[in-house]
């Protein structure tokens, strides 16, 4: 299935190598399974959004080491994609930009055409330029966001209120970055989101981060102040928490994480892996090896 990852860092503008190459669980290693596109989404220091993507697995993309190693932000979102929705283009690879925010989806839901008549009624049709349910979804709540007057938590909210009561969900899972803020769903329980809270203090020789493998050895006095949310523990630190079902969590600059319960606590048609065809099913399995 496909993995997400976002951090971040606060005010400090940081890297995020670690995460992206030498943690255990490192998105390079997870895009082994993951093989149809791999995108990186930051903020430049004015507060512009940047996106690095190719429809490659990331172990396959040599610019991909090359920008996991130099991007910096105060937040970052990562997604590699196994494709249940969409060919495997660059328009289709996550993560997605929309009115100066990013976005990238793990999960699969129905109803596409319920969803473009909705967005037709909401203005939201022309933020649309590939096949992905994905991109759909986000237009929508980007849509609503806009008819909330720009507060993002209500459009997200009335967004996958409507998809909960109206489409056949199998998992909304998803995160959403902008330059300050960092917003994350777990919906409902098929998927599996993690969040962790680092906030250690000032960087110590307790905090330095090493990782060593045939071709690169790493020791990085990494930030230790951060919020990170990913779809599988990347490491073992004990600090990794489970999201509830249905729990959408914001973080701003000052890194305490807000968390709220404002959705049903199952779509109206809930999905289960039997239900999906099998292009689908496939794309939603954990693929473990």
């Amino acid at each position: 299935m496909c993995r997400l990852f976002g951090l971040h860092s606060g005010r400090a503008r940081a890297k995020a190598t670690f995460w992206l190459l030498n943690a255990p669980s490192s998105l390079l290693e997870q895009s082994r399974r993951e093989p149809d596109g791999t995108g990186v989404g930051v903020f430049t220091p004015e507060g512009r959004p940047r996106v690095e993507k190719q429809a490659l697995a990331a172990w396959q993309d040599r610019a991909f080491a090359r920008e996991a190693r130099s991007l910096e932000s105060t937040t970052f979102i990562a997604h590699v994609r196994y494709a249940s929705t969409g060919a495997h283009t660059y328009a289709n690879t996550h993560p997605f930009e929309q009115a100066g925010r990013l976005f990238a989806h793990n999960g699969a839901f129905a109803g596409l055409d319920k969803l473009e008549r909705r967005l037709e009624d909401v203005g939201g049709a022309g933020l649309v330029h590939g096949e992905t349910d994905s991109e759909r979804m986000f237009a929508l709540i980007t849509a609503e966001t806009r008819h909330a007057n720009g507060n993002l938590e209500e459009g997200i909210v009335n967004a996958v209120s409507w998809m909960a009561g109206k489409l056949p969900i199998f998992s909304l899972n998803f995160i959403i970055t902008t330059a300050t803020d960092l917003w994350a769903l777990r919906y409902p329980e098929s998927h599996e989101l993690y969040v962790r809270e680092d906030h250690a203090g000032p960087a110590t020789a307790s905090h330095v981060l090493e990782a060593t493998s045939p071709r690169i050895s790493v020791r990085s006095h990494d930030i230790s102040d951060r919020v990170l949310v990913a779809t599988k523990r990347m490491d073992d630190d004990p600090r990794w928490r489970l999201m509830d079902s249905g729990e959408l969590i914001h973080v701003g600059p000052d890194l305490r994480p807000r968390s709220s319960r404002p959705f049903p606590a199952r779509p109206a048609v809930q999905l289960e892996l039997s239900d999906l065809d099998a292009n689908a099913a496939a794309s939603q399995q954990s693929h473990e090896g």
